[in-house]
């Protein structure tokens, strides 16, 4: 397992992962990082699935529309949050939905009718931001809630997907 970092102007990201999958991208400071996850990983710069990652990451925070579905993924975690950041990642780039939109979402695919709190549990804890959007859910009212990496960050990331409604 390797690690990189990546900064831009407002937060600086962990990356995770090794020669074939992203494991782990994190907002370094968030709530859902710990140093201690980078301890028996080396630094690597120079392999090709981070570089591939950089470059998408510098179109999506110059404003592109990217798609991150090129980038292979291995998520660690149950069956539960893993149809979560299924879900997750089906949001359209630009576009906020509310955890209770996801809750009965994935009600819908589980048969668990009261899960809202274990969504909003298995948000807090995405192991790989921005390419599985979590910034993109909002509380009801579509209103600025929960959010690992810090409102303020969430709030930057919608901006920078055209969302001025937060701003």
């Amino acid at each position: 397992m390797y690690f990189t970092f990546y900064k831009f102007s407002f937060l600086e990201l962990v990356i995770l992962g090794n020669q074939k999958f992203i494991t782990g991208l994190y907002i370094r400071g968030a709530k859902n990082f710990d140093e201690r996850m980078l301890n028996g990983k080396d630094e690597n710069n120079d392999l090709e699935i981070f570089k591939k990652l950089k470059k998408l990451l510098d179109r999506y925070f110059k404003g592109e529309e990217v798609s991150f579905r090129e980038i292979p993924l291995e998520i660690f975690g149950s069956e539960f949050r893993r149809i979560v950041y299924g879900i997750l990642a089906e949001i359209p780039y630009g576009q906020v939905v509310t955890y209770e939109d996801v809750a009965m979402k994935v009600s819908a695919i589980t048969g668990k009718k009261k899960c809202c709190q274990a969504v909003g549990g298995a948000i807090g804890h995405n192991p790989i931001s921005i390419i599985i959007p979590c910034h993109r859910v909002v509380g009801k009212n579509k209103s600025l809630v929960g959010y690992a990496g810090g409102i303020e960050v969430k709030r930057k990331l919608l901006e920078i997907e055209g969302n001025v409604n937060y701003s």
